[in-house]
């Protein structure tokens, strides 16, 4: 996401002409869109935001369980 909102950024300053970014080429200017796109194919393809999309239902599951286990007077038992 990040690489995306350099992307917009730099496409706003260029188009605007707004300092030195209004002499670059649109090929540096449309650069990090492809960047951008060859990321999020790799991402998917390696599993990584299927792995990160895991990762964050299972801290949400264990914060769930904590609470539930503090509302009902246990103490949390301490990480092995």
């Amino acid at each position: 996401m990040y690489l995306l909102g350099l992307s917009l950024i730099i496409l706003a300053l260029k188009y605007f002409e707004i300092g030195p970014v209004a002499q670059w080429s649109w090929w540096w200017v449309m650069a990090p869109f492809g960047a951008t796109a060859l990321w999020w194919a790799w991402a998917d393809s390696s599993g990584y935001t299927k792995r990160k999309a895991v990762e964050k239902m299972e801290q949400r599951k264990k914060d769930r369980i904590e609470k539930h286990k503090e509302a009902l007077g246990m103490k949390p038992r301490k990480p092995r």
